[in-house]
């Protein structure tokens, strides 16, 4: 593990321009630039408000809040993961000339994705003052769902990338699964008014804890209960410890595939 560790310590430099140059290619010859994203959630929130909050009048108080905070949280685990998926594939000419710590790239795709989502609660921000939602001291623990997502969305991350390496067909796969993942979440819609058999899916559905945590710190100001966190921590763990058995079992074989 300290091994490993310092391998790690030793490479943060080409992580971090990694991150940097993600970045800059994902708003390259944008007129915008990084503004949108402050306002891609915001306009989808609009959008997504109107027609959830009028056409199927949803009793939920603080909509546009209620949505943002599962918006964001459930964008940066789809983004993350799509990106890190397609990671190793994208970067087989280079894995073939140097050596490069191979966890590097997926890595640095999930780490772009949460820099992108850190500018997303500038938006949720802006909404919680337009909307006038009271904001308590409570708030200030909002990292703590996002520290969870983050190691959730590594494990998946790195499990995908694998699975894309071996299997192409995952690519094509993969988004269909995260939009019925989207709909088995409760972004948009009470649990409340769903079936109980649903629920029961819902109830089974790890990013359904994650924003329920977030929600509870940034919407409700309170404490999520200790059964949820504990949910949370398991998920996560879970996540990233298979994740990086899998990785790491099937690393060496990426060039054999690429």
């Amino acid at each position: 593990m300290i091994k490993y560790i310092k391998n790690f310590w030793r490479y943060k430099g080409l992580l971090k321009e990694f991150v940097v140059r993600d970045l800059k290619v994902k708003y390259r010859r944008s007129f915008l630039g990084y503004l949108w994203s402050l306002l891609n959630p915001l306009l989808m929130m609009i959008v997504l408000t109107s027609v959830f909050s009028n056409m199927f009048k949803f009793d939920i108080p603080n909509f546009p809040v209620y949505l943002l905070t599962g918006q964001v949280i459930f964008n940066f685990f789809s983004e993350s993961t799509s990106m890190s998926m397609n990671s190793i594939l994208n970067s087989g000419s280079l894995l073939k000339k140097v050596y490069i710590p191979k966890y590097i790239f997926p890595l640095s795709r999930i780490m772009s994705s949460f820099v992108n989502l850190l500018f997303s609660l500038a938006a949720m921000i802006v909404v919680i003052i337009v909307t006038g939602v009271r904001v308590k001291p409570v708030i200030l623990l909002f990292p703590l769902p996002l520290i969870y997502i983050f190691l959730f969305s590594v494990g998946i991350g790195l499990i995908v990338s694998v699975l894309a390496v071996y299997f192409r067909d995952t690519i094509h796969l993969y988004s269909v699964l995260l939009a019925a993942w989207t709909y088995l979440t409760p972004i948009f819609y009470p649990i409340n008014a769903v079936p109980d058999y649903v629920k029961s899916i819902i109830y089974s559905n790890p990013m359904y804890y994650f924003v329920q945590v977030f929600r509870d710190i940034v919407l409700y100001h309170q404490l999520p209960n200790l059964q949820v966190n504990l949910i949370c921590i398991a998920f996560a763990v879970a996540s990233l410890i298979v994740g990086l058995f899998v990785f790491y079992k099937n690393q060496n074989k990426f060039v054999l595939n690429i």
